[in-house]
């Protein structure tokens, strides 16, 4: 008894071993293409969830999908609403590992086979470096499940005819919420939902337990695993505790469908395959599983807009919007810290330049005009959050990010005061000249706008060439605004004011410009005759 419940255990701990150490390999081999892949194709939440499962399948590893998601929002690289989809299809992605167990892993017997597998992997590991030690670690991973699940089968089996299905609790409602709560607990203790469908299949295998019971368990152990996700958010921004809440929900209305389906789907089974609950216990089991991951999938997709708005009103923003994407949490991964700054540049440049565009646009906005409290605050909050951040000196690209974005930085603090200058602002429209020179500007700032998911280089070349043809116009108004003044046409106070107000427009567009070259992906359009000003 006792040798049965430590080989049980060590089964266990070798599987999970092996989820840890080949969930590791396949980071390692895809983390920078999956990141990328994640960002890019979630801007539906049918196309993230189909990423998400993919992920997770990739991965093989459903915490490790979210935590990413997470981490995403984090940075502002999906808004919350696309997080969603993620997180829809990584239940689907990690009821894969199931079928592996199911079909092969107690069919074929692959512990022996694979052990030469383990060592090969390991060889990889010690003697090799990049993709091909990953490749070894994840080999190894793999082999070290399925000797998992063989020591583990072989250890329960030290229990057959001494615990039996009538040592759990029955398949009454109130039995059956019991069953959900031990595999949340299950769960949680052992971190991964995949190491208590990998037991609970071995119990259901060796008949320890019955495919009811293990059912009303697989469903707690798909809760249990929010707990992950949930942890992951603590200390996080507003946009990525909506999305742990949002896991958390979604797996609590999938669990409550899945628990008053389960009787009428293995009604389902028996009538349409006869005998299979018997004889093929573990493939009914998986197949429950994905099923009712796969229709909370279905079910939820055409109400995600109305989710997000039910998780936005439980956690509703708070706090200075400009850095809801700066956290702390990612200064421990440089690649995501720098998107999670440039996130917040983004937000300060259209909250800085709107509010500009508004006081040149309205007389009352500029009678009105207020300090720009939340961009300066989040000008000198995104300038502390970089300064906090170690770059690599092997990783030039984000090198190359973080000097754009302190450039970035150092012009919008000079947007932001010099948007606060209302003698300025009052003679924009003071004649037609300045008129014109502010619609240059407006349209600067226009096409910063259009840039809102990244400057093109097209874009930062139409202003540069606006702030050439500013420049220049505001040489020739100096020139006629003095020759008015000596003709006695406008009084020297006035033209002072006005060819002040040309200048200031003129530094405006050259910020504008600056931001746009420091924002787009390509080298700087900027040639050597732009000096800063």
């Amino acid at each position: 008894m006792l040798g049965g419940i430590l080989q049980a255990a060590g089964g266990l701990g070798l599987f999970l071993l092996g989820m840890s150490v080949m969930t590791d390999g396949l980071k390692s081999m895809a983390d920078e293409r999956l990141r990328t892949a994640l960002a890019r194709t979630t801007k539906g939440p049918i196309r993230g969830a189909f990423t998400g499962a993919l992920a997770t399948a990739v991965l093989q590893s459903s915490s490790a999908t979210t935590v990413m998601a997470v981490g995403f929002v984090h940075a502002g690289l999906l808004t919350f609403s696309q997080s969603l989809g993620i997180i829809f299809g990584a239940n689907i992605g990690t009821t894969l590992k199931g079928w592996l167990i199911a079909l092969i892993g107690f069919k074929l017997q692959l512990g022996q086979i694979l052990l030469p597998v383990v060592f090969v992997g390991m060889l990889f590991r010690l003697t090799s470096r990049g993709r091909v030690a990953a490749t070894g670690t994840a080999l190894a991973g793999f082999g070290l499940i399925f000797v998992g699940i063989d020591v583990l089968q072989d250890g329960m089996a030290a229990f057959e005819g001494i615990v039996t299905p009538d040592n759990f609790p029955s398949a009454t409602v109130g039995g059956r919420l019991l069953l959900v709560l031990i595999g949340v607990a299950f769960t949680v203790v052992t971190q991964s939902s995949s190491a208590g469908v990998a037991a609970a299949l071995t119990a259901v295998h060796t008949q320890a337990i019955s495919l009811n019971q293990a059912a009303a368990m697989v469903i707690g152990m798909d809760l249990g695993t929010t707990v992950t996700a949930a942890m992951a958010t603590i200390g996080g921004n507003v946009q990525a505790r909506r999305t742990g809440l949002a896991h958390v929900v979604y797996n609590a209305m999938t669990a409550v469908g899945a628990f008053i389906l389960l009787t009428p789907y293995l009604s389902t089974v028996d009538i349409a395959f006869p005998g299979a609950c018997a004889t093929e216990p573990e493939l009914v089991l998986v197949g429950f599983h994905s099923g009712f991951n796969a229709l909370g999938v279905i079910v939820i997709l055409p109400f995600t807009t109305q989710f997000a708005r039910l998780i936005i009103r439980l956690f509703p923003e708070r706090g200075n919007p400009l850095t809801r994407h700066l956290d702390s949490s990612l200064l421990g991964s440089p690649e995501i810290a720098i998107q999670a700054a440039r996130a917040t540049l983004r937000d300060i440049i259209e909250s800085a330049f709107g509010e500009l565009v508004r006081r040149i646009d309205s007389p009352i906005a500029r009678r009105e005009a207020q300090p720009l409290t939340d961009a300066e605050l989040a000008v000198d909050q995104t300038r502390d959050y970089l300064q906090r951040l170690r770059i690599d000196s092997q990783q030039p690209a984000w090198l190359t990010e973080y000097l754009r974005s302190v450039h970035i930085l150092d012009h919008l603090r000079r947007v932001i005061v010099r948007a606060g200058s209302t003698l300025r602002l009052k003679h924009t429209r003071a004649d037609a000249e300045l008129s014109a020179m502010t619609d240059e500007l407006l349209s600067a700032v226009e096409i910063l706008f259009e840039a809102a998911d990244g400057v093109t280089p097209e874009q930062a070349s139409q202003i540069f060439q606006i702030n050439s043809r500013l420049k220049q116009t505001m040489r020739d108004y100096r020139r006629l605004t003095m020759r008015r003044t000596a003709a006695g046409e406008l009084d020297t106070q006035t033209a002072l004011c006005r060819m002040d107000t040309a200048r200031w427009l003129s530094r405006l567009v050259h910020h504008a410009m600056r931001i746009a070259e420091h924002s787009v992906d390509q080298p700087e359009v900027a040639t050597a005759d732009d000096k800063p000003q």
